[in-house]
């Protein structure tokens, strides 16, 4: 049986906005059990991305509590974070975060080298990631030479390269038309299948969260039944 690699308790999360407050999270109970796909799905506004950035740890959280791997996510600093976050966690946004000036594989090599990986070893290492996405021979191309197909799939290349226990996706799809949203998702549930990787993402679309495991629905802040 799989264990609960994420679980929040009574999670609170609020925004001051001038002299309104607005309840971003109020009181979130969930668990996530190593190797699912969970989409978070609601309207805009409901809180599904400032849940994902205060599951990762990009985010501080009010009240309640995190836990990840069995680690509470309050006991940690930003430096712990910081580590935690680079070792065991991957990020896919919709918005690619390529740095334009580099190629692909300089792109998915990076985290790597931030790590601390030797340039040799980091440069093997992200060959063999592109290649998983089917972007071995794109490798020296820059991303303004990339389709936005091509340029979400370095970006989960290099989300992956690490070999995270955990990816969180924000809108991973959302720039992309329906041919190139099914390529990155059998991408991805590949990957989920070959890795036991745990995958939550965040996602407005129907077709994303129809091919996850399960989906939490989230409304005003609070997961909807």
């Amino acid at each position: 049986m799989s264990e609960i690699v994420i679980s929040t308790t009574n999670l609170h999360k609020s925004y001051g906005l001038k002299d309104q407050e607005v309840h971003a999270l109020r009181g979130v109970d969930i668990s996530i059990k190593e190797g699912e796909i969970v989409g978070v799905m609601g309207p805009s506004g409901c809180g599904k991305t400032t849940l994902l950035n205060c599951l990762s740890g990009l985010d501080s959280f009010d009240d309640g509590n995190i836990l990840i791997q069995g680690k509470s996510l309050k006991d940690q600093n930003d430096d712990q974070l910081s580590e935690f976050r680079a070792k065991k966690m991957g990020f896919v946004f919709q918005t690619y975060n390529l740095l334009p000036v580099l190629t692909a594989v300089e792109n998915v090599e990076l985290p790597l080298l931030v790590s601390g990986f030797s340039g040799k070893e980091a440069r093997i290492k992200a060959i063999k990631k592109l290649a998983e996405v089917d972007l071995e021979n794109q490798q020296h191309q820059l991303p303004g030479q990339l389709s936005g197909g091509q340029r979400q799939r370095v970006t989960l290349a290099r989300a992956l390269v690490n070999e995270p226990a955990i990816v969180w996706a924000d809108e991973p799809t959302g720039n992309l038309d329906s041919e190139n949203e099914q390529v990155i998702m059998d991408l991805l549930i590949q990957l989920n299948k070959d890795n036991n990787q745990t995958f939550v993402i965040v996602t407005h679309s129907e077709y994303v969260g129809g091919r996850a495991h399960r989906i939490i629905n989230m409304k005003d802040g609070e997961i909807s039944k």
